[in-house]
């Protein structure tokens, strides 16, 4: 899965798109209909070449390839005509050079071998609106790929939450569908989502193409396996976010449990929790997650995998409410107990602390607090020297930077 952000505005830069924040905090990696999946994430890849390169890349690997783009369509200002997807930078004067032709996408992924769908939740300008409705009659803007998505015009105020299609559909994919079978028909998923949004008049739907079997139905997985002694579905690297594991099988305890020790799964406090935080209630979703992991402790433990979810959930939480020196905290308390459960080889344990590492880079003037215990982390990774590297240049750089003291 390629999520590729096409937000022009640098200042974004330090405040991703909200639509890209939205996918890649939803526990992305249960969309995908394959046993390993592998998520990339481009918030602010510099440059077309840069773009078309990690395009390239996710299209050479066999298996469904599910591509989400978020951002702004473009057309120069100078011989106009041709979309382009704004990247870092990108102005209707520069885009020509600055922004990904979106022929270069298409063409990427027809070359695909396996399944493909592209997935997009795009705005446009006055000046390429045109040639967007143009090419969403004709299926020019499809040329033979899967693509489902909306298109809206560019909004007066940059939105600060995700796009109503990109919620709807987010939800529909985390709540599944319990009729079908293992692998979401699209179509029917795209509509959903439409009709949850409730789009206004000018957004233009897109919808081409058949798309084989790429999304995967979560409500199908969580069925009963008719098998009397079914193989637990493993995950290659599941995310935060994610549906607890199922509880180890105890002895009895020597005193009987009430009857009240039942604790709600972790998917069925999560849609009230995420649409607090998405509506702004961040006290309120960070208070309900903190109810779920108390509950979770009494139940199964400080050390279980269910309670250590908990962390995760409130670490997410931290960083939609703006406070990543929170969030880098509790994302590195996830990965330090992953990595002292499942050793430097857990993807997921890796996942969480380059999540830790983002939060860092946004923790402001708590950076140098923070950094230590990041580096420590990062020291027990594989292969972790770089970002090890980065933390120590960052410092370096910030001693270098701060104003010298004044003596007295």
């Amino acid at each position: 899965m390629l999520l590729l952000d096409g937000t022009p505005d640098r200042r974004r830069g330090v405040l991703p798109n909200p639509t890209a924040h939205a996918v890649a905090g939803a526990h992305p990696r249960r969309f995908l209909a394959a046993d390993a999946v592998d998520v990339v994430q481009l918030p602010a890849v510099e440059g077309p070449q840069s773009a078309l390169a990690y395009l390239q890349h996710a299209a050479a690997v066999p298996g469904p390839l599910l591509v989400w783009v978020t951002g702004r369509l473009m057309v120069p200002a100078r011989r106009g005509g041709e979309l382009h997807l704004a990247l870092p930078g990108s102005t209707p004067a520069t885009v020509r050079y600055s922004g990904l032709p979106w022929a270069w996408l298409l063409r990427t992924l027809q070359a695909h071998a396996g399944p493909v769908l592209l997935m997009a939740d795009l705005e446009a300008d006055a000046a390429t609106w045109p040639h967007v409705v143009s090419g969403a009659g004709s299926g020019e803007i499809a040329q033979g790929v899967p693509l489902f998505g909306v298109v809206n015009p560019v909004p007066p105020v940059p939105a600060r939450e995700a796009g109503p299609y990109t919620r709807a559909l987010l939800e529909a994919l985390q709540t599944g569908d319990p009729h079908s079978g293992a692998v979401l028909d699209v179509p029917t998923i795209h509509r959903r989502a439409l009709l949850a949004a409730g789009q206004g008049p000018d957004t233009v739907p897109l919808q081409w193409g058949t798309p084989g079997p790429v999304l995967a139905n979560v409500a199908a997985a969580a069925r009963p396996h008719p098998h009397p002694h079914p193989e637990p579905r493993r995950e290659a690297v599941p995310a935060p976010l994610r549906h607890p594991a199922p509880a180890p099988v105890r002895p009895p305890d020597p005193v009987p449990a009430p009857a009240a020790a039942a604790v709600p799964a972790q998917d069925d406090l999560l849609p009230g929790i995420l649409a607090a935080a998405h509506a702004g209630r961040h006290n309120e979703a960070a208070a309900m997650a903190a109810a779920g992991e108390q509950q979770a402790l009494r139940h199964y433990g400080p050390d279980s995998p269910e309670a250590a979810l908990w962390v995760e959930v409130r670490a997410d939480l931290a960083r939609m409410a703006g406070d990543h020196s929170r969030a880098a905290e509790l994302w590195m308390t996830a990965a330090g107990a992953r990595l002292g459960r499942s050793g430097p080889a857990d993807g997921e344990a890796l996942a969480a602390l380059k999540r830790a590492h983002y939060c860092w880079q946004h923790s402001g003037d708590q950076a140098p607090r923070l950094a230590p215990a990041l580096l420590a982390l990062w020291e027990r990774v594989p292969g972790g020297e770089g970002a090890a590297d980065h933390i120590r240049a960052r410092l370096q750089g910030a001693e270098e930077n701060a104003p010298p003291t004044v003596a007295r």
